[in-house]
């Protein structure tokens, strides 16, 4: 038996495919009108309100990474987080009251979509901020090896378009002079915003830029989760025995636009039909039917995770306000106090 794939494991790693699909399904629907872009004029009937960065496609990549992880190794993410939120064991409920804007929220309403964290499970962070969550996770492995915190580490997942921003090179660099706990993990789904990475980007990408800085890297195909899930277990290992950082190329594709609002009317229709050919959780449930996991088993794991989502979205349409008094709380001052 595959000490990577115990029995079960299959159904587990759908199981958080199909509730980050649900979840980011119903966020994208209660988003429409939220936000004044590509064309569209906000409205009064959005219940998620701004940018909204969707995952949808690239569900494979946090489920078969997350699935190797403990509530004490620390996660840092994008804005495109809701994914390895998810995965990462962070409860869906509160973080869909977090979008609403709702003081039930991860953050008390504050945070909203790209600024999702959640401590209780070693998340540390969404971040709107194209790159930024790569030195944030090499400080917080930088933490670990500190303080001897046993054989925790940290994994930082980040786009194909931050490796081309200053912060790639400083956290790899970092982590590889101090033989850092981290596994970085390269979405590559292939856009960056509205633009394809391909032409901006010189030389062999994520793959070739960690050997140069004498960092192993594996590439593995991001839209097949047990791919995924099996690289991960070596990398996790290796990471924890001590055996310097790692980096893990997993190339998806972005199936939505850059925002929810995004009608990504500058891609070729044909390549998104092709991608749509290679969906992950159309590709799990072919291949654990195919391994004698019974239909009805995969439809009852679909119907609770939308049944979830619904009434995540109850109660978040429900859940109070924050107060108004909450402006002035989670607020740094490095002045003398006083509010001008």
């Amino acid at each position: 038996m595959d000490p990577s794939n115990p029995p079960g494991a299959g159904e587990a790693l759908y199981r958080v495919m199909v509730r980050i699909r649900a979840f980011e399904n119903a966020a994208e629907t209660a988003s429409q009108g939220g936000v004044s872009a590509y064309g569209q004029q906000a409205g009064g009937a959005a219940k998620v309100r701004g940018p909204l960065h969707l995952s949808t496609g690239q569900e494979a990549v946090p489920a078969g990474v997350c699935a190797h992880l403990r509530a004490s190794d620390y996660l840092t993410s994008t804005h495109r987080g809701h994914g390895h939120t998810l995965a990462k064991g962070a409860d869906l409920t509160r973080m869909m009251c977090e979008l609403f804007g709702k003081a039930t929220g991860f953050n008390g309403g504050k945070g909203g979509s790209m600024h999702i964290a959640d401590f209780s499970v070693g998340m540390l962070g969404a971040n709107g901020v194209v790159a930024a969550g790569l030195p944030i996770a090499v400080g917080a492995a930088h933490a670990q090896k500190l303080l001897k915190r046993g054989d925790d580490i940290t994994v930082c997942f980040f786009g194909d378009g931050a490796i081309n921003r200053g912060p790639f090179l400083e956290a790899l660099n970092w982590a590889r002079v101090y033989d850092l706990p981290v596994l970085f993990v390269c979405e590559d789904n292939r856009w960056s915003a509205t633009t394809a990475s391909g032409p901006m980007t010189a030389g062999d990408g994520a793959s070739a830029r960690a050997a140069s800085m004498d960092i192993a890297s594996t590439q593995v195909d991001g839209n097949d989760v047990f791919a995924v899930h099996e690289a991960a277990a070596r990398l996790v290992a290796e990471v924890r025995s001590g055996a310097r950082p790692r980096l893990l190329h997993a190339l998806t594709y972005r199936v939505k636009g850059h925002v929810s609002v995004d009608l990504a009317a500058y891609r070729d229709p044909a390549e998104l039909a092709a991608a749509l050919e290679t969906d992950p959780i159309a590709r799990a449930r072919g291949h654990l039917l195919d391994t004698g996991v019974a239909a009805a088993t995969l439809d009852a794991i679909e119907n609770a995770a939308r049944d979830e989502v619904d009434t995540a979205l109850a109660v978040a349409d429900a859940a109070p306000w924050p107060e108004a008094s909450a402006a002035f709380t989670d607020v740094q001052t490095t002045g003398a106090g006083q509010w001008l």
